[in-house]
């Protein structure tokens, strides 16, 4: 049995997880978790490897969400009892993954750009040999920074960096040492560590996404973010793939809201780090679909 550790936010209702994103840890919900308890008992989660849940062992979809079938029961919500699942990138991922899988115990899931990389053709205007192509690049990356240590200047630069997205200092600056572990010396370990980070990585880009989407049976709201974030040090051509990105996902989720009438689709003016950007709208988002959820079930 593995509890992940959580952070009860309180509230009065049916359980509400929230889940945060790669790297990331619950604390990126501690401003729009309070917006949700009206409705809710709301309880933040560290994923396997995040945050206080660190160090984790193998990870995969499955073992998460057996993790939080035991966060679930030991936290005083087992059985049938249905629960809400929301998830920030990462954590909406597998939040949908939940819900596909639970379909008896999910009475609604959100995903909020959790949309990873997506396939090649999801990239109009960029062959898909070349698009193919950058994907392999970002993901050989990826792997390269996974559970690296960083030097002492790590964090002022992470939260310079969220202070330039209009994020305010303090829960810049409290979020991001959330995230990693502090090593002698001053330097920076991120999280998860490099085994379980890899593990992650290659679990994400093996998962189908929209099929989940079509499995889940809930009702089901997919948030996009629909700004670009600043890339100061990325490659020169991340900026139009992005954007190409950026494209495919509005065509390919309107073609599924339109033939599924379960799926929700909406757009935040964030980042893709709207949680800390925009908690406000987040939580508005969320707490208006599950009220309506709720509602019409």
């Amino acid at each position: 049995m593995t509890v992940l550790h959580s952070r009860d936010h309180g509230g009065d209702g049916p359980l509400l997880l929230l889940l945060h994103g790669a790297g990331r840890s619950s604390a990126d919900w501690a401003t729009a978790a309070p917006r949700l308890t009206g409705r809710h008992r709301v309880l933040a989660v560290d994923l396997p490897g995040h945050g206080r849940s660190a160090p984790a062992g193998s990870w995969d979809f499955a073992e998460v969400c057996a993790d939080l079938d035991d966060t679930l029961a030991a936290a005083g919500s087992a059985g049938r009892v249905a629960v809400a699942v929301a998830g920030h990138s990462l954590g909406g991922m597998v939040a949908s993954v939940y819900a596909a899988t639970r379909p008896d115990r999910v009475a609604a899931a959100v995903d909020l750009d959790g949309f990873g990389w997506g396939r090649p053709d999801q990239y109009p205007g960029v062959p898909e040999e070349e698009a193919a192509r950058r994907l392999a690049e970002i993901g050989a990356m990826s792997r390269a920074a996974a559970g690296a240590r960083m030097p002492a200047g790590y964090v002022a630069d992470q939260v310079a960096y969220s202070v330039g997205l209009g994020i305010p200092r303090a829960p810049a600056e409290e979020t991001c040492r959330a995230s990693v572990r502090e090593l002698p010396g001053g330097e920076w370990q991120l999280l998860p560590e490099r085994p379980g980070a890899v593990e992650m990585l290659d679990a994400m880009d093996g998962l189908d996404l929209f099929a989940v989407f079509r499995r889940v049976r809930c009702p089901l709201l997919l948030v996009r973010a629909l700004d670009l974030p600043p890339m100061p040090h990325g490659p020169e051509w991340m900026d139009g793939l992005l954007a190409a990105y950026g494209r495919g996902l509005d065509r390919d989720l309107a073609a599924l809201a339109a033939r599924e009438p379960r799926v929700v689709v909406e757009g935040v003016a964030a980042t893709h780090a709207m949680l800390l950007q925009a908690p406000e709208r987040v939580a508005s988002l969320v707490g208006d679909f599950l009220a309506r959820s709720a509602d019409r079930g």
